[in-house]
């Protein structure tokens, strides 16, 4: 799998991010007293903010966090949402645009002068040009400039370099990006037109560079073809640059762009194009742009839900032409079956690879974020990454990747102690933040974990009483009081920084998980740290289950949680009644009557199964009266009418057209061990 370039992602991110700014932007010019319009420009403007200091661009983190302060003040009602401000705020994200594509750039008073805008629209003491200490450093940076170096620099590529996934042009633009540039293109090896191969590449260059970057800057733009090319580079003084420099030719793009618009193949080019992670900064030519375009293609995620749902009906459709198939004697028809049955497996295989990416994808990100963070804090923080090869669903990575930045962040800030602080409880200098997944049957489950401090109860009930969340004295759960933390505007940080402490980041985990029909499990210890578990359900894929008969039902059990099937008889079933236990080499394991649970009355089959089910360490049996067999099993989301019951992960569509429910593992396995508490104490 290639190695996706964590800054081109970001910048894919935060353009799409801008857009959902702007567009909220205008609509907030018509409607000024939307508060969900404010929210919606809220939430975007403070996710791009965290995301620009996770990926290291902090002057767009400092300059951003200005005007999300000030859409903080319209939403909490201490200014009033103007056309001015509204202006002000479209005006400072095209600078933050320029922040995102030239991060290092020198923008001159820029930012200043939208600050001091920014400021007249909201008519308060924030967003002070002179805060804006980053791009200050930038511009003390620039005035410190090393002598500017020329290089003279002739390179060649392989004829077959744009088949195999090299563009020219962009090894161009690079070198125009680290200075001033001048480009010959020397068209003396293209051969006649008879003998043309509109797939090779018969085109050198010489360039003159004139750049504050030494020779190891140009070096790394051919990093990636260095092996395989011809390059040549000599430092050369000022007057014989002026003198050598070559005089760029207009004729050069013509024969460049004729050959870039050569019909490559997709099949040849490779995933991963290290010349295009830094994007270019120049207009390419039209066919260059749309060669671009079909090698990275952006597709939205009700498309690929909507082709899963395709491919899933396709499985259906086959499983029922299967069963046709075998009650009939033509051969013919069967051998059709087969064909069908074969192709639609690779079908299906290629959906799931498409759909289906490992979070390690996701968890890379934060190496970088945990860095900066403990840099600003002060603190010691090791990372530890586990499961890192279980794999979800893109959609899925996609939507997590921002609520896991706000529960890192909230571990590192809230949670973890300074290095004072631990060794003066025993604890080591360094704390621990660690991100896991595993997928425990129908389910992922993600979790953050921190060896901390642990939340103060205290100061959770202070702050919702406070906040009018509970009533005085109002008795509430653990459970139920630790789940306040994700109430809209909830904070218990004394200050708002740059980190926390505006009570949006909780607020915005959960209503990303309950849009994935997820839940969201915490625990806390005082002392002893926190750990917040996101259990993120299979609401669209296929699987291979276990299909099982319970009274006249048929149900589904994930295969992946299936451990062992123990035959229960009448006799032995009888004798369990009233402790529900089996034991199995050496250990009792608690199971449950699915015929009683579901209320089948009906009478049970004189040999039943045990089906041994386990998420991780616990296992609970479930009694079923007949095993089937294996099933390839198309996840259908419930309706939301059956939001309420947890017994039930999704449905499928079985070969004769009837339905059968896919049990949630995780629930059995909570409600088996649960019984088995209750009748310990009972005992």
């Amino acid at each position: 799998m290639s190695t996706l370039d964590p800054v081109a992602v970001f910048r894919t991110e935060a353009a799409e991010c801008l857009e959902a700014i702007e567009a909220g932007l205008l609509d907030l010019t018509h409607q000024l007293d939307n508060k969900d319009l404010v929210d919606a420009v809220f939430r975007g403007l403070h996710t791009l903010k965290g995301s620009g200091a996770m990926f290291g661009f902090e002057a767009l983190a400092a300059f951003t966090h200005h005007c999300e302060t000030a859409f903080d003040r319209v939403r909490k009602g201490e200014v009033a949402a103007t056309s001015e401000l509204v202006a002000a705020v479209l005006a400072a994200q095209d600078h933050m645009r320029a922040l995102v594509d030239q991060p290092d750039a020198d923008h001159g008073d820029t930012g200043h002068k939208l600050l001091a805008q920014l400021q007249a629209a909201v008519g308060g003491k924030e967003a002070a040009p002179a805060a804006v200490s980053v791009p200050a450093a930038v511009r003390d940076a620039a005035a410190k400039k090393k002598k500017k170096n020329s290089w003279r620099i002739r390179f060649s590529l392989p004829a077959n370099s744009m088949a195999n996934g090299t563009n020219p042009l962009g090894l161009l633009d690079e070198l125009r990006d680290l200075g001033e540039c001048t480009v010959r293109a020397d068209t003396s090896a293209i051969p006649p037109l008879d003998a043309l191969a509109p797939t090779e590449l018969h085109i050198s260059w010489d360039v003159t560079l004139t750049s504050e970057q030494d020779r190891s800057a140009i070096d790394d733009v051919f990093i990636f073809v260095l092996d395989d090319m011809e390059l040549s580079v000599e430092e050369i003084d000022a007057s014989a640059a002026a003198t050598a420099a070559p005089v760029e030719e207009k004729a050069a793009p013509t024969p460049v762009a004729a050959a870039s618009a050569a019909p490559v193949q997709p099949a040849a080019v490779p995933e991963f194009r290290p010349v295009e992670a830094v994007p270019a900064k120049r207009e390419a030519p039209a066919a260059v742009s749309q060669a671009k375009a079909a090698e990275n293609v952006r597709v939205p995620a009700e498309r690929l839900d909507e082709l899963m749902d395709r491919v899933g009906e396709l499985v259906i459709a086959q499983s029922r032409l299967s069963q046709l198939a075998s009650a009939s004697a033509d051969i013919a028809l069967r051998s059709v079956s087969e064909e069908i049955e074969r192709l639609s497996g690779e079908l299906r295989d290629t959906m799931m690879v498409l759909r289906m990416v490992p979070v390690a994808t996701l968890f890379s990100r934060f190496r970088r974020l945990v860095h900066d963070l403990a840099r600003e804090t002060g603190k010691v923080i090791e990372l530890v990454t586990e499961g890192e090869s279980t794999e979800v669903d893109k959609t899925v990575i996609e939507r997590l990747a921002d609520p896991l930045v706000h529960l890192v962040r909230n571990s590192i800030d809230h949670g973890l102690e300074t290095p004072a602080d631990r060794l003066a409880s025993g604890k080591t200098e360094a704390g621990t933040v660690t991100l896991s997944a595993r997928q425990a049957g129908g389910e992922v489950i993600i979790s953050i974990k921190d060896d901390g401090r642990g939340i103060n109860r205290e100061r959770v009930r202070a702050k919702a009483e406070s906040s009018g969340l509970i009533q005085p004295g109002q008795p509430l759960s653990d459970s139920e009081l630790l789940q306040l933390i994700f109430a809209p505007g909830f904070s218990t940080a004394a200050a708002i920084t740059n980190l926390s402490g505006r009570g949006v980041g909780m607020d915005v985990v959960k209503k990303t998980v309950e849009a994935l029909r997820g839940a969201i499990d915490i625990v806390s210890a005082p002392g002893q740290g926190s750990e917040v578990s996101l259990r993120i359900p299979l609401t669209l894929a296929i699987i291979d289950g276990l299909l099982v008969r319970v009274g006249s039902g048929r149900y589904v059990i994930p295969l992946s949680a299936v451990e062992e099937c123990l035959e229960l008889s009448l006799e032995e079933d009888l004798r369990s009644r009233g402790r529900s236990f089996i034991s199995l080499r050496d250990s009792l394991v608690p199971f449950l009557r699915l015929r009683d649970l579901f209320r089948t009355g009906t009478k049970p089959d004189v040999h039943q199964k045990v089906v041994v089910i386990s998420t991780g360490t616990e296992r609970v049996g479930l009694v079923v009266d007949q095993i089937i067999g294996d099933h390839q099993t198309v996840i259908k989301s419930m309706s939301k009418l059956h939001n309420n019951v947890a017994t039930f992960s999704g449905a499928t569509i079985l070969g004769d057209g009837s339905v059968a429910l896919i049990l949630d593992v995780g629930h059995l396995v909570a409600a088996g061990q649960q019984q088995e508490a209750q009748l310990r104490v009972a005992g």
